[in-house]
């Protein structure tokens, strides 16, 4: 059965034991040839809803993603497990472009990424291209893009509909982490895939931890946050690109591992700054919404609102960048009604009064969840059209205890001194007027008044509550502009003259986060597993995330796999990414377990509900060849590593790893692997690190110039072998 077959790909190519949400249901479906939207939680593992049937169907899948550094992030991924993938973007040169379009013409190339204006570039010629060839599948990334209810509008996915009329029978997947009921009708319209089935999973991710704090003294409420998280990756939003020059540079001054990111950057900046944060070379981006579009950095622990963004959307898809891997991780917002107002005059769009109407909903909902006293989990889900529990218990309202009780007492007083002061204060000025502050601050004529110092029992944080609650409940409202004031309602009167009882909430829990135990891991091996695979990445140039994931380490330190076997149980170590790295990380436990005394702990974790898989000399593919011996056979017909790379649709990494199982057998040589002024010197490196040594540090001594596959060579044929 083609799931079987889908499953055994999952496994051996993806080095994951069971499909998740809907991606089986959505995988049969583009297999049966049938369009379909597909809505899933950032993380969530939609790429794989169009990568497996990809593998599995007769020719190239066409995938439309609207950023270069997705596209790269997307097929180097790819590569390292094993997939034949590429992608053209303006990136390249001529050259390289048609070195890809040729791979591609000769069927060597299973998906393709292009950008949207790629595919419909003028004169059609791209189009011509591909109606040449046999495309079998088109997707769709981020396909909110098309909507103009969304919150990431790009014209040129608005022209994707001819697809349809360009490829009549070749189906259409499209797929997005936040569209609402409107903008998932607008997709569908606008794609011309009306009577496609919508796959929708939970957007419930239940490892982030949703909190919201009041603005007060934010830079330094920020720096109490950062320090406790100081070797955790993390993403800061800000509304304007001189907040984040700004906040870089105090976050730089004050010790902090940090860069810049906004469109008034060049090009250059931008993309070196990215890279060096999904390189983990720098551990914080403070960004505009500019950036994060499709970043797959797997370890962000955090990610910091130091603004309101314009609509749960937003908010969604910029807090889901948070904890990929699904460990645990944080989204915290930090609110003020003055956001708000900044926000309105962004919200108007000129000529349109509908979407100016939307877009102002929008931004007030955003505001709701900022002042919200229930669970913010549920009212996420909600906005989403999913019913969630009552309370998460994780996320801060979750942990705080909400008294409510008769405020009206507060009420007037705060009424008062809105009146007093003649409605031409801001919440700030009135608490401190409230409060009896002696400060020049406060008006003189001020100081005279009955209403002055009323509230001087009553703390400032709760005074700030007080009056978000009153502008919430319609007791008073907050004027546009740039210093925004309080004004009294129709509904204020009542309450001033005693003729209405106003109920207010207090907080008397506390909201820190708990930490839930999900991984009882041996940190210090996790540190080194983590090291061993910065080099690996260093010497592949991809992010660590690429080579293993935070989550596969953490796994690795956990059940302390001793063998092949053990070590392909460990969730996202497949096939590929096993003969190319597998034994060097196997080595790590094997030597911490030696070293420290410890046993293996493989027994407590849950086995595959499937088969077993196989064994190293008995692995196959998936037209049921063993694998090493295909690679073996061609070389012996005088194919080289590059050129048997390119046939069997694996990188040369993985093909070199094949051929070098063979040299203890003699069936390889050593000089088919590594030239021969080499081999001494990598020996004697060898020798130089011991007996124990691990592959990164023999390498680090050589230098660049020698690979990770010449040093197995070398020590497959001294008989150390990994």
């Amino acid at each position: 059965m083609p799931i079987n077959r889908a499953r055994d790909i999952l496994k051996h190519q993806f080095g994951y034991d069971e499909f998740r949400m809907n991606q089986q249901a959505a995988i049969e479906c583009v297999l049966a040839k049938q369009d379909c939207l597909v809505l899933m939680p950032t993380g969530g593992g939609k790429s794989l809803c169009y990568q497996i049937p990809a593998l599995m169907l007769d020719g190239l899948t066409v995938v439309i993603s609207p950023l270069i550094a997705l596209m790269k992030d997307q097929v180097d991924a790819l590569r390292h497990n094993g997939v034949a993938a590429a992608f053209l973007n303006s990136t390249q040169d001529g050259l390289t472009q048609n070195k890809i379009m040729t791979a591609v013409r000769d069927g060597e190339i299973k998906l393709l990424y292009v950008a949207p204006e790629r595919l419909l570039q003028s004169g059609g010629q791209f189009i011509e291209f591909l109606k040449d060839i046999k495309v079998s599948l088109f997707a769709i990334d981020e396909a909110h893009c098309i909507s103009s209810w969304g919150h990431d509008f790009r014209p040129e996915y608005t022209q994707l509909g001819r697809i349809k009329e360009w490829f009549a029978g070749v189906p259409v997947i499209a797929l997005t982490a936040t569209a609402d009921d409107l903008v998932r009708r607008d997709i569908v319209e606008r794609l011309q895939i009306e009577d496609a089935p919508t796959f929708t999973s939970s957007f419930n991710r239940p490892n982030i931890f949703y909190r919201v704090e009041p603005k007060r003294d934010t830079y330094n409420q920020l720096l109490d946050y950062l320090d406790e998280r100081r070797d955790e990756s993390g993403i800061i939003y800000c509304l304007s690109r001189s907040s984040v020059d700004s906040l870089a540079g105090n976050l730089r001054d004050d010790g902090f591992s940090v860069l810049p990111y906004h469109a008034g950057l060049d090009k250059d900046t931008r993309d070196a700054h990215q890279t060096k944060f999904l390189k983990d070379e720098v551990k914080i981006i403070v960004a505009t919404v500019a950036f994060g579009m499709g970043i797959d950095k797997s370890n962000v622990r955090f990610v910091v609102h130091h603004d309101l963004p314009k609509n749960i959307e937003s908010y969604y898809q910029e807090t889901g960048r948070a904890g990929r891997d699904g460990l645990e991780s944080e989204a915290l917002l930090f609110f003020s009604r003055g956001d708000v107002v900044k926000l309105k005059g962004f919200a108007e769009v000129e000529g349109n009064s509908e979407q100016t109407e939307i877009m102002l909903k929008k931004l007030n909902t955003m505001a709701q969840f900022g002042d919200l006293k229930a669970c913010r989990r549920k009212f996420l889900l909600e906005y989403f059209s999913e019913t969630g529990a009552v309370t998460c218990g994780h996320c801060d309202n979750c942990l705080k205890t909400f008294d409510r009780f008769d405020g009206t007492v507060i009420a007037q007083k705060a009424l008062s001194a809105v009146y007093r002061t003649n409605q031409r204060m801001g919440i700030t000025y009135l608490v401190e007027f409230l409060r009896g502050a002696k400060t020049q601050k406060i008006w003189d004529s001020h100081k005279t008044l009955t209403t002055y110092g009323v509230g001087a029992d009553i703390s400032k944080e709760n005074w700030l509550e007080y009056f978000r609650e009153l502008i919430e409940q319609g007791y008073l409202e907050q004027t546009d502009g740039q210093y925004p004031t309080l004004v009294l309602t129709s509904k204020s009167r009542d309450v001033l003259k005693g003729n209405t009882t106003v109920e207010l909430v207090k907080a008397t829990g506390g909201a820190k986060q708990v930490k839930r135990a999900t991984h009882d891991y041996l940190s210090d091996l996790f540190d080194e597993l983590r090291a061993t695979r910065a080099d690996f990445a260093r010497a592949d140039n991809v992010p660590p995330y690429v080579v293993f994931s935070d989550a596969t380490l953490i796994e690795m330190a956990t059940y302390l796999p001793l063998n092949e076997a053990d070590m392909l149980e460990m969730s996202g170590v497949g096939d590929a990414k096993f003969e190319k790295y597998g034994a060097d990380f196997l080595h790590i436990v094997r030597s911490y377990c030696t070293q420290n005394k410890v046993e293996t702990r493989i027994g407590l974790k849950a086995k595959s509900s499937r088969s077993p898989k196989k064994s190293s000399s008995t692995r196959r593919n998936f037209d049921g060849k063993d694998t090493y011996e295909t690679t073996l056979n061609m070389f012996a017909q005088g194919q080289a590593i590059a050129e048997i790379a390119m046939n069997r649709g694996l990188s040369p990494n993985t093909i070199e790893a094949h051929l070098i199982r063979y040299i203890p057998s003699g069936e390889v040589q050593l000089h088919d692997i590594v030239a021969a002024d080499k081999v001494d010197r990598i020996q004697a490196a060898i020798i130089q690190c011991g007996e124990s040594a691990a592959l990164a540090p023999i390498k680090e001594l050589l230098g660049e110039t020698y690979s990770y596959g010449e040093i197995n060579a070398v020590m497959a044929q001294m008989g150390k072998a990994k």
